[in-house]
């Protein structure tokens, strides 16, 4: 049975981008890209919302030359991901530009549940409001935060209100950067 895993880069008060829509200050460095290289190694399947698909397909779509001017952690992630299938839930969302990727009209959880059964490999939540969803139907297993050294006083949360979930802390790692990834198992 494959997990499903939500995995965010968080202000420390708790958002992923401002008010303003802006999430620069969540790049990773080196560091951290290269362990979250390693966290998504073994995942087999991308769960996003139109918003956060929009974003990572930047992965797919940059060009071979653009790429060849990234740093190899760089390059290795985006070997990772576009090896991994993706999900896209949209109601408006017309095609797809990246490959092994396809569009899901409406969420299902007991279609996410079934995956997870059936699946070999780990499948990931992106973005908050998809994994709010999965959250409050108690599909996550697993939360991997990376709290970021800023206070943005507000914007899209990572995390959704109303929802209580125990956790487990697994592992905690401090990045010269200032960044804390917070790894944790759900236990209901």
């Amino acid at each position: 049975m494959a997990r499903l895993i939500y995995s965010a880069i968080t202000s420390l008060d708790g958002y992923i981008a401002d008010e303003d829509g802006n999430f620069d200050w969540a790049a990773p460095d080196e560091e951290v890209h290269t362990f979250v290289n390693d966290l998504e190694r073994p995942v087999g399947t991308y769960l996003y919302g139109r918003g956060m698909y929009e974003v990572m397909v930047e992965w797919e779509t940059a060009t071979a030359y653009t790429l060849a001017d990234q740093p190899p952690f760089m390059q290795d992630y985006a070997d990772i991901w576009q090896a991994a299938d993706k999900i896209v839930y949209s109601k408006t969302l017309e095609t797809v530009s990246s490959a092994r990727t396809r569009i899901e009209r409406d969420y299902d959880p007991e279609a996410v549940r079934q995956m997870k059964a059936t699946a070999a490999r780990d499948i990931t939540v992106g973005g908050p409001g998809l994994a709010a969803l999965a959250i409050k139907a108690g599909l996550v297993d697993e939360c991997h935060l990376f709290v970021a050294p800023i206070v943005v006083g507000g914007g899209k949360q990572s995390l959704p209100n109303n929802v209580r979930l125990k956790l487990e802390l697994l592992d905690e790692r401090r990045f010269g950067n200032g960044v804390v990834h917070l790894h944790y198992r759900t236990t209901t």
